[in-house]
């Protein structure tokens, strides 16, 4: 495939590091103008400095106006926009449900979900302009089953799949496809983190909880952040342009995410 974003425009929240930053390089290497936001002041200091073609601004996604203040910014470099990819999210709390605090419920919703649609409030007028583009919102391989533990991540990423299906019902007839990605265990130290939170929880040591969720997974590996960056590649390419309203698993195929 000959893949070609010269002249493309992408939005990624949460671009500074992990699946963000891996998907960002590889629009800017494919010839977009990338622009990013992330909470991680540093991280996107860091970014900033390393690429011409992908431009950074600090923006908690959980609120409204600083989502529309990183669009307003996009808008200063170009009225349009191609690509919009919804990777922020947060792990949220390790417990059971009857333990875990309102307030920890509360924040994984605002970023995991209410984030994503304040984005996509302000980057759908951005992608009509040019009569065709793409959404891509990152939700899990949680998507697909309960989730012990994680029942305030497990219900956003399940949100995320409703929210695509009618997105892309209604972008549909404007040429613009919508699309869900649920990426599996994402090597580094995201998942590292959940792992060591799930061993202290089950008391037991963070090589068993590993083993257990490599054994989740048919081809028994956790992903590549490239893995999940080369998927949105395709499917916001000429070459993706009819997958519309989808769920695709980058996982390796999850079997259960019941780990005991």
């Amino acid at each position: 495939m000959n893949l070609d974003f010269s002249g493309k425009h992408i939005a990624i929240t949460a671009g500074a590091s992990g699946i963000g930053y891996a998907i960002a390089k590889s629009f800017e290497r494919y010839g977009a103008k990338v622009f990013i936001c992330d909470i991680d002041e540093k991280k996107v200091s860091d970014v900033n400095a390393k690429h011409a073609h992908i431009l950074g601004s600090v923006v908690d996604v959980a609120d409204a106006k600083q989502v529309a203040r990183f669009f307003d910014f996009i808008r200063t470099h170009s009225p349009k926009l191609d690509v919009l990819v919804n990777n922020a999210g947060i792990a949220g709390p390790t417990a059971l449900t009857e333990e875990i605090k309102p307030e920890e419920w509360d924040q994984t919703i605002a970023v995991n979900l209410n984030g994503m649609f304040y984005s996509a409030r302000e980057a759908i007028p951005m992608i009509k302009t040019d009569k065709g583009g793409s959404i891509v919102n990152i939700a899990s391989s949680a998507a697909y089953f309960g989730y012990p533990y994680r029942s305030p991540y497990a219900a956003s990423k399940w949100a995320i799949l409703g929210f695509t299906k009618t997105m892309a019902m209604e972008l549909g007839p404007l040429n613009i496809n919508v699309n869900a990605i649920c990426p599996g265990s994402v090597k580094g130290p995201r998942i590292d983190a959940v792992i060591g939170q799930e061993a202290l929880q089950r008391n037991i040591s963070f090589e068993e909880v590993k083993t257990g969720y490599e054994r989740q997974v048919s081809m028994r590996s956790f992903v590549d952040a490239e893995d999940v960056a080369h998927t949105i590649l395709f499917l916001s390419s000429p070459y993706g342009r009819m997958i519309s309203g989808q769920t695709l698993g980058v996982d390796g195929h999850t079997e259960t995410l019941t780990n005991y």
